[in-house]
């Protein structure tokens, strides 16, 4: 799939309502299987990857029947899966194969599990090693530096066994993987961070009854005691951040009448990004705050266009809790005046595609300077000029084919984005959402 984007004339405007987080509806669906009461999950998204988890428990025992616009999760309860009678296919999604890792650990059969090509590059050593640790029995490709679907998770043989562990880096993927098995464990297993990760897994199992505790950094599960039994009547999946963030610098640059996102997460470990525009000079307003089961929610407006937005640095906590809105936030540092520097974000270079490289080659195809590092990049800003027209190559990686959508408003002609195909896995609407607010862009 190709993205054409042509120059923006007038203000953007409208409101669009963002499909359910993706990695909220990971949760929803795979903590669902766990349940010894259905659940009914309100507002999941429709993109590839949550998919990929809904059809992983399915094939492990549970169902899902509509209803309305609610999908009713019937479980298998924490000992009822069953051994799937083919390996499992995790499609595009680094979430769903993960997290599944940390569910079938502790199971009394073996999994197969696998991916696409680019999924078959990811690292899995950092999930594989503490889950060893426990006992759990788990194999994959590769013999070097790291190890790669597909894997072979199980059979455990007994009850997996506690740990006390510290993350070598902060990983919500990691982290969640090893709470599911902690549930299989005897014993309490604390985990550690050295920094802040998105904690919807603690909030949402919380929420089912897990016996879970939560002390700054520290989260610990105790199973000794518990009768092992997770239920609940139902998750309501509020809309993403992630693909909000997009749409939020579409209007902050191109300017906007008014534009409107309403039920956005607003959990503050995935709100990173809506701090970098303010320190950039951007302005987000937030109404109709409230709670949605666990998860805060608010409406996102953007009044205006930003004006005299300037550099800032990204790093450290703020960078982890804007990881995924880096290269949109890149766009807006091209339009900052002054260098952007984003450090302490290693983590760029093993996700769909090497995002430190190919978010400074998308900026470069705008004539915007660029330089990679190792943990991170620096962008020079041209906040004045149009950027140049160019043609982009997302190299399959979602977020910069709508990160080079955004910046493509702002150039002097139409701007080519190739290898978009994987929008689909992230953001399926992205391209109506825009042009809902008025913008001008195609697919082919």
């Amino acid at each position: 799939m190709k993205l054409h984007v042509t120059p923006q004339s007038r203000p953007l405007g409208g409101t669009v309502t963002i499909p359910g987080d993706k990695s909220i509806g990971h949760r929803a669906l795979l903590f669902s299987i766990l349940s010894a009461t259905p659940i009914r999950v309100r507002g999941l998204g429709d993109g590839a990857d949550n998919g990929r988890s809904a059809k992983a428990i399915t094939a492990l025992g549970a169902t899902i029947a509509r209803d309305g616009d609610a999908f009713v999760i019937t479980g298998t309860g924490l000992d009822g899966m069953r051994a799937p009678t083919a390996p499992i296919d995790c499609g595009n999604s680094g979430t769903t194969i993960r997290l599944l890792c940390g569910l079938l650990a502790g199971q009394r059969f073996a999994t197969t599990l696998f991916g696409d090509a680019s999924l078959s590059k990811r690292p899995m050593r950092r999930v594989i090693e503490p889950l060893s640790l426990m006992g759990a029995k788990l194999a994959g490709e590769g013999s070097g530096l790291d190890i790669t679907p597909p894997l072979v998770v199980g059979p455990a043989l007994e009850r997996l066994a506690a740990i006390d562990y510290t993350l070598p880096m902060a990983s919500a993927q990691v982290k969640t993987a090893l709470l599911l098995a902690a549930l299989y464990a005897d014993g309490a297993t604390s985990l550690v961070e050295p920094g802040p990760s998105r904690d919807h897994s603690e909030r949402m199992l919380a929420y089912l009854g897990a016996p879970l505790v939560v002390d700054h950094r520290r989260v610990t599960i105790e199973t000794r005691g518990w009768d092992r039994r997770l239920a609940g009547s139902g998750f309501e999946v509020p809309s993403d951040p992630s693909s909000a963030a997009f749409l939020v610098a579409a209007a902050l640059l191109a300017g906007a009448t008014e534009v409107r996102l309403p039920k956005v997460c607003t959990n503050p470990t995935r709100t990173g990004f809506l701090v970098a525009i303010e320190a950039m000079g951007g302005t987000v307003t937030l109404e109709d705050v409230r709670t949605a089961g666990p998860e805060p929610i608010a409406t996102l407006v953007v009044r205006g266009p930003a004006q005299g937005l300037r550099a800032t640095e990204i790093a450290g906590d703020l960078a982890v809790r804007s990881i995924d809105e880096l290269p949109i936030l890149a766009v807006l540092a091209a339009r900052a005046k002054g260098t952007t520097i984003v450090r302490d974000a290693e983590e760029l270079r093993v996700k769909e595609s090497d995002r430190i490289e190919t978010t400074c080659a998308m900026l470069r195809a705008f004539g915007v300077a660029c330089e990679a590092r190792p943990d991170g990049f620096a962008v020079e800003g041209r906040p004045d000029g149009a950027f140049t027209a160019g043609r982009v190559h997302a190299d399959g990686d979602h977020r910069i084919a709508m990160a080079g959508a955004v910046a493509g408003l702002l150039a002097d002609g139409e701007t080519v984005i190739d290898d978009a195909d994987n929008v689909a896995t992230s953001y399926p609407g992205f391209v109506a959402a825009m042009q809902t607010l008025g913008a001008s862009i195609t697919a082919t």
